[in-house]
């Protein structure tokens, strides 16, 4: 009996061997006090990486985005924004919720909002209309087909931000599928923001965790921020030592994931019944667009032991990862031939 080919996520991914043997015996203290030698160690590489002077592990990438809005704002600010960026679509209105912040969205093509868009809404604030204080970027945009923003964009962006004031957060989930995609260091896409939000357990295979990168006074505020939100933790060294393997181990082999995307991707694409926009095929995600209902489809996979998610009513997101291979990609294609049509 095969193991089901699971693309819904790359958030499905299960630690490796190295990863729980570092688990099992990483050191350990309280990281409220900040005595935790695992947790301060990843926090160090992390920064390294990205080319920060700081960086703070929290519980997830939604808790990042959100501390970083919170310590980049004041209540009644504007926040730029593309309109199907994850901060908007995935994170249950937490902007408005915790930070009292005006989204104002903004449309975009495949994550890309013209810089003379942003440089036009840009706004000093008056009696009237609220002073444009942030503007967030998501690198890789999942929505988009996990598409990257070019890094040549990003520094206009950031160029621009920098002439009016503001400041810029990047949503980095992905941002070493970008880096990787890019043949560059994730830290030269870092370098256009004043902060930035990593996840460890997706493509980098980790169990739990996420990690906030910027300023040293930015990651002070931003830990006062994570305490009064429930996100500090104990001895969370042994998640740490999950993430000090990742950044070790699992950044390069992530092209192995694009690979085998790309490869799923072209095979879906010459099916009756379904197109992909190879376009967009960049990373590890492929957005199936369905003739069928794509509720139906996904249903019908999953009895061929393939899973993934219908993420609109006519399309269905695939999510290549470490735990995909080359033989789980030919079962996946094997299963959309089956009901294609």
């Amino acid at each position: 009996m095969h193991r089901p080919v699971d693309l819904r996520s790359d958030t499905v991914t299960v630690p490796t061997p190295e990863m729980r043997r570092a688990m099992a015996n990483a050191e350990v203290g309280d990281d409220v006090y900040g005595e935790d030698p695992t947790i301060n160690r990843l926090q160090e590489r992390a920064a390294e990486l990205l080319g920060k002077e700081a960086a703070l592990f929290v519980p997830s990438g939604t808790m990042g985005n959100e501390i970083a809005i919170k310590v980049h704002t004041r209540p009644g600010d504007e926040v730029l924004i593309d309109e199907d960026c994850h901060i908007v679509k995935w994170e249950l209105g937490a902007a408005a919720f915790i930070s009292n912040v005006q989204l104002h969205t903004l449309p975009n093509r495949r994550g890309i909002v013209p810089v003379e868009e942003y440089a036009r809404r840009i706004h000093p604030g008056d009696d009237h209309v609220p002073p444009t204080r942030l503007l967030c970027l998501e690198n890789t945009h999942n929505a988009a087909g996990g598409v990257v923003l070019p890094l040549e964009y990003m520094r206009e962006v950031w160029r621009l931000a920098q002439h009016h004031g503001v400041a810029v957060h990047l949503d980095g989930a992905r941002i070493f599928n970008a880096a990787v995609a890019l043949g560059i260091p994730a830290r030269e896409l870092a370098s256009c923001a004043d902060s930035v939000m990593f996840c460890l357990s997706k493509g980098l295979a980790c169990p739990v965790g996420s990690m906030l990168c910027g300023s040293r006074a930015f990651i002070e505020e931003a830990r006062r921020v994570r305490k009064i939100l429930g996100g500090a933790m104990r001895q969370a060294g042994i998640l740490a030592a999950a993430g000090l393997v990742a950044l070790d181990t699992m950044i390069d082999r992530l092209a192995q994931d694009h690979a085998r995307a790309r490869r799923l991707a072209e095979a879906v694409a010459n099916m009756p019944g379904f197109s992909v926009d190879m376009e967009t095929v960049q990373t590890n995600m492929v957005y199936v667009q369905t003739e069928q209902p794509a509720r139906r489809i996904v249903q019908q996979l999953e009895t061929l032991g393939v899973l993934c998610l219908d993420v609109f009513p006519h399309t269905i997101r695939l999510v290549t990862h470490k735990d995909v291979n080359d033989e789980d990609v030919t079962r996946a294609i094997d299963a959309f031939s089956k009901v294609a049509g």
